[in-house]
């Protein structure tokens, strides 16, 4: 299945908000972030799920803060017997871009959710996948992987929806689930998370969110999270959870692309315009070898810096005189 959504989708830092808190709902209009992950499983408890669902009714039905790229609720897991409330509830929120699944372990709780998505809102969701000019885009759904049985059935998982545009991978239950203790070096999680990130770039999904960093406060704790950031981007994550709004900005920061790597990328592409022109294929670029992967990845860089609101246009300006050598 191809994804059915066409919106330009970047996920550096989703940060958790949970729903039953009205003081910390209200706050998240503040926060300047990729996506807003309002809570109704883990931080809600059981006897305040309906005022949590009540309270983003409200949320949901004003637009969002310009500061904020997507609004996505994290439902309760298909096994609790309290998803169907959840998406009867939160599906009413005009302002909804996304749902998130949690535990999800096979292609049938993807099937569950995306039947319901579908049943709900169907002009959002059209059967042959075509939207109507007019009508919002659908609802992305992001699948929560936590467990070894979640790990085993990624290609299914992956395949499983239309609407599916990223995975997120849940550090301490899947650790809870091995028998196993998580670790500074993060070494226990190798072939999780490379398992993780690997499905996720093999199913086209453009959303890749890594384990949660505990440590947030203090030089130190922001150093941590900074590494951990840098570790997951060498994995091939592109974003990371929140539990905290001092996390925003370093994981904005690090999963965007670097000065150097945007001016980098720039020459690349200004130079290959032109060696495009004059008949050329391959060409070099300070004693480097350029051809058509390196020049696709230098586009992609451009596009995603572009997303996190680089001014493309001014580096392109300055480097509009390169030269292919």
């Amino acid at each position: 299945m191809t994804m059915a959504t066409s919106r330009n989708i970047i996920r550096r830092a989703l940060m958790y908000v949970p729903s039953s808190s009205k003081k910390m709902l209200e706050k998240t209009s503040t926060m300047h972030v990729d996506t807003v992950a309002y809570d109704l499983e883990d931080s809600v408890a059981p006897h305040m799920k309906e005022e949590a669902r009540h309270n983003l009714r409200d949320i949901l039905s004003r637009p969002k803060p310009p500061s904020i790229k997507e609004l996505c609720v994290r439902i309760n897991s298909v096994d609790t017997g309290l998803a169907l409330d959840d998406l009867t509830s939160v599906l009413k929120g005009e302002y909804l871009d996304a749902i998130m699944l949690p535990k999800c372990e096979s292609a049938a709780d993807l099937h569950f959710v995306t039947d319901v998505i579908r049943h709900m809102l169907p002009e959002r969701h059209p059967a042959n996948g075509l939207q109507k000019e007019g009508v919002k885009p659908p609802i992305s759904i992001i699948a929560l992987v936590e467990s070894a049985k979640s790990i085993q059935n990624l290609a299914e998982i992956c395949k499983a929806s239309p609407y599916l545009s990223g995975l997120v991978f849940a550090a301490e239950d899947f650790a809870k689930d091995m028998s196993i203790t998580r670790t500074p070096s993060l070494t226990e999680f190798l072939y999780a998370r490379s398992a993780i990130a690997t499905h996720a770039r093999a199913a086209g999904l453009p959303s890749t969110i890594d384990l949660v960093c505990t440590a947030y406060k203090g030089p130190e704790g922001l150093k941590t999270l900074e590494e951990e950031c840098l570790n997951g981007k060498r994995m091939g994550f592109n974003g990371k959870q929140c539990i905290h709004p001092s996390q925003i900005e370093v994981c904005q920061r690090t999963f965007a692309p670097g000065e150097a790597e945007v001016e980098w990328s720039a020459r690349i592409v200004i130079a290959d315009e032109k060696a495009s022109k004059a008949g050329r294929g391959a060409w070099t670029l300070e004693g480097k070898m350029i051809d058509v992967p390196v020049v696709k990845k230098a586009r992609a860089v451009l596009e995603r810096a572009t997303l996190c609101e680089i001014d493309v246009d001014a580096v392109r300006e300055k480097w509009k005189d390169q030269e292919p050598e």
